[in-house]
């Protein structure tokens, strides 16, 4: 990206929404939700009534958090400062899960229910920020072994300052809330550099969510590609899964006038990347589940006349189900090392393991929320096509039905698809978003429990 100070080579090596790689974070809208709205209750206009309460303090918070971004993995300060809040409501607060994440409990006083959880990441982006904000990220850290600028350049900062507001509230309500409220407060959802297992999953191996186990999941996300004050959700294929891969190929080295004596691996990572295109065009039923595969980097050699030693190349998958992903990525493996070794050389093919699966919302649990975002929002409660951006929600949402949907904070009279999209270092939040995601919180909260 232009501006944010990272080195294309680097860049590469950001996982998550986000690992979308700065790509428009959203698919476009499709037509809004049809069917029926859930009714009212008197819970839902106290709850929004409480809202209106917290929402200068989610401001707040946001804006603090936004002058004071972390990267993955250091979210001290993000971490102390929910854990704080958390403990001051009277939950029961674990730090230090998944390294620098939080969970956090609260049981209702309302009688037996379910345990819902609610997830926020915490961590920004290594994105020099260029929005003109009085509290825009002066923020700079090491990232991939240069100094980089800090930024919430893809919204977690929205998303924690949400969660906090939505905790407050929740615990003043708590006498009336039937079951327990679970909170993941989650770091490195956009991945680290060099430092393995990390994020969701890493918290779910920790045992976020066992002691209690959810019986759902809800998560969000703040998009630029849609408008404030609307929603975006889909059943099912939501978020693609994403893999990134290496293949190193070695040849024998020689000089460039006279190939013959060498084992070329540039052309033979040529030929690689050429037939690597045949596992979505010619292998995958697109017309029933898209892929993308996309090789990005392509390195070799250091001068015009000498044939190199090795090429390196580096790719990212995308697939929308668990069987086509381990095809696609057995296949690619299987591609590169056959050419390799028919041409005289080798290839050596890493997936990076903290790729993300494909982020699938539960039907029976999305058909039971949409008709809450459509008493909220009306015909700005949509469905959007499936997006090849990822997440790595889906670790919750293996443990726990889950449901994933997108919170529009793209002022009015901007077109959503010219607004700087999320990672940009001109991502511009409308702050009126976050009372969208605070309400849809709230009262999805309230139709799963039957608060009353």
């Amino acid at each position: 990206m232009a501006g944010d100070g990272v080195a294309p080579g680097r860049r590469s090596l950001l996982m998550g929404a986000c690992t979308c790689a700065a790509l428009a974070f959203l698919p476009r809208p499709a037509a809004a939700q049809a069917g029926s709205a859930a009714p009212a209750r008197p819970v839902h206009a106290d709850l929004d009534a409480a809202a209106r309460e917290v929402e200068a303090a989610m401001i707040a918070w946001r804006r603090d958090i936004h002058a004071n971004p972390e990267l993955g993995n250091r979210e001290h300060r993000t971490a102390a400062l929910v854990a704080r809040h958390l403990r001051g409501l009277g939950y029961e607060v674990k730090e230090g899960v998944g390294r620098t994440g939080l969970v956090a409990v609260l049981k209702g006083g309302g009688g037996p229910g379910p345990v819902v959880a609610l997830r926020a990441d915490m961590d920004a982006l290594p994105v020099r920020e260029e929005v003109d904000l009085p509290f825009a990220s002066k923020a700079r850290a090491a990232w991939g072994g240069q100094e980089v600028g800090v930024m919430h350049a893809c919204g977690h900062d929205c998303h924690v300052a949400i969660l906090m507001a939505a905790a407050q509230v929740l615990s003043a309500q708590r006498a009336r809330l039937p079951g327990t409220i679970k909170l993941l407060f989650q770091p490195a959802e956009e991945g680290t550099v060099g430092e393995g297992v990390c994020g969701a999953r890493l918290m779910v191996d920790e045992g976020a969510m066992r002691d209690p186990t959810p019986d759902m999941v809800f998560g969000l996300h703040v998009s630029s590609a849609l408008p404030v004050g609307s929603v975006g959700y889909r059943p099912g294929n939501a978020m693609a899964g994403a893999d990134r891969f290496q293949i190193k190929v070695t040849g024998r080295q020689t000089h460039g006038a006279m190939p013959w004596n060498g084992v070329d691996p540039i052309v033979i990572g040529s030929t690689i990347v050429t037939t690597l295109q045949t596992v979505v065009s010619r292998e995958t039923d697109v017309a029933r589940s898209p892929a993308v595969l996309s090789v990005g980097i392509f390195k070799g050699g250091v001068r015009n006349n000498i044939i190199p030693e090795t090429a390196e190349l580096e790719g990212t998958l995308r697939t929308f189900g668990e069987a086509q992903r381990a095809t696609a990525k057995r296949r690619v493996t299987e591609i590169a090392q056959s050419i390799a070794t028919g041409m005289n050389g080798k290839a050596e093919v890493t997936w990076d393991e903290n790729g993300y699966p494909p982020l699938h919302n539960d039907a029976a649990l999305t058909a039971r929320c949409a008709p809450t975002l459509t008493r909220l929002f009306g015909e700005h409660a949509r469905l959007v096509d499936p997006a090849m951006a990822s997440e790595d929600f889906p670790y919750f949402a293996k443990v726990a039905p889950g449901f994933f949907y997108f919170v529009g904070i793209t002022a009015p009279g901007t077109d959503p698809a010219r607004a700087a999209p999320n990672h940009s270092p001109r991502f511009r939040v409308d702050e009126a978003g976050l009372m969208t995601g605070l309400r849809a919180t709230l009262h999805l909260v309230a139709d799963a429990t039957g608060m009353a």
